[in-house]
């Protein structure tokens, strides 16, 4: 006795979940109950027409929406492909107007026990056929084309949203890349303006030489993690100015003094790194540096009324510092990187300092 052998059926092509899933997630209760109210409005309406009981009607015209509602979004998903000239909501209409009098045949062919002779014979029911078919007709295709175009509306939404989440995306890469390329230029100009000093005073023969590179090193040390952090506060920043600022107080002890402070309320702000660090070198390299006296530096910070000031403040040459630093890249890049980080809001004012000297203040809305 041989045993069966079962074959199993060809796979189930990748596109029939999706396509049923579809179908299911369009019967929502929502429409479901739409459907089951216009049925149950046009019982009470015909009504008066028919003779027959008003539950057996009501069910008749439940039947025919229902298979309506199932039909038009069976039409939604197959067939899979349509011919280009042929739209997919015009099929779904015409599947919608096709299914109309035939679920209302089919009602009426159970209702004579399948004797298709006896219901054309029967006038009754020929016209309330027609009144049922009819009614469908003309309500069941103007009410397709109101959820397509409502789909369609939804679905244009939803499209509008999607671009404009993924043009915000690409207009936020496109800043962090633009904050990031103005923050390159400015680690080497920062650089190599300190290893120029370094190298001046190698070049003298200064005893300064050996305790500068000393620190020099430690700076970077230090500094070198954080130039490419992104969470860098305002803290981090007030470290890596007071770490410079020793630096160069070792170049030059007796022509630089500096204080700074920083209230704690605006420590743990997000800011550019660096940023600060820019306006103390030019300070120093165009403020303190050509001045035969010297001078002091202050750095400080303040909240007042939701926005944040960080000034630096130079007893220096003055005006000539505001010249020299306006015609560079220097504060055309700190602007630019204030204006990507803090938005538009955010400003960098240079005033002179009586009887000379500079001030240059950053401010800008920390949210």
């Amino acid at each position: 006795m041989s045993t069966p052998v079962l074959h199993a059926g060809p796979p189930e092509p990748a596109h029939a979940h999706p396509a049923w899933h579809g179908f299911v997630s369009y019967l929502t209760p929502q429409r479901v109950l739409l459907a089951l109210a216009l049925a149950t409005l046009f019982a009470v309406v015909l009504q008066p027409i028919f003779i027959t009981p008003f539950p057996v009607l009501l069910g008749r015209t439940m039947f025919v929406g229902m298979l309506a509602l199932l039909a038009f979004s069976a039409a939604g998903q197959w067939p899979r492909r349509l011919p280009r000239w042929w739209a997919r909501w015009l099929f779904q209409v015409l599947v919608v107007a096709a299914t109309v009098p035939l679920a209302t045949l089919a009602v009426y062919m159970v209702a004579v026990g399948g004797d298709f002779s006896s219901f054309v014979e029967s006038e009754p029911r020929m016209l309330g056929f027609l009144w049922i078919a009819g009614s469908g007709l003309l309500v069941g295709p103007l009410l397709a084309m109101g959820a397509l175009y409502r789909q369609r509306d939804a679905e244009a939404r939803n499209q509008a949203l999607s671009f404009e989440l993924e043009r915000s995306e690409l207009e936020r890469q496109a800043l962090d890349a633009r904050l990031r390329l103005l923050q390159a230029q400015v680690e080497p100009h920062f650089l190599f303006n300190t290893l120029a000093n370094v190298r001046a005073l190698v070049e003298t023969g200064s005893p300064q030489a050996a305790p500068v590179l000393r620190s020099l090193i430690a700076y970077l040390r230090a500094a070198m993690p954080r130039l490419q952090g992104d969470a860098a506060t305002l803290s981090d920043e007030v470290a890596l100015v007071r770490a410079y600022l020793e630096l160069m107080h070792l170049r030059m002890p007796d022509r630089l003094d500096f204080f700074v402070d920083l209230p704690p309320e605006i420590a743990g702000l997000r800011f550019p790194p660096m940023a600060l660090l820019t306006l103390v070198e030019n300070a120093v390299r165009h403020g303190i540096d050509p001045s035969e006296e010297g001078g002091r530096i202050e750095v400080g910070g303040a909240l007042r009324d939701g926005q944040v000031s960080v000034w630096v403040s130079d007893t220096g040459i003055g005006i000539g510092m505001a010249q020299a630093m306006g015609s560079g890249t220097g504060l055309r890049n700190l602007r630019e990187r204030m204006t990507l980080f803090y938005g538009a809001s955010a400003t960098l004012a240079l005033t002179e300092n009586l009887p000379h000297g500079l001030r240059a203040e950053l401010r800008f809305n920390p949210h």
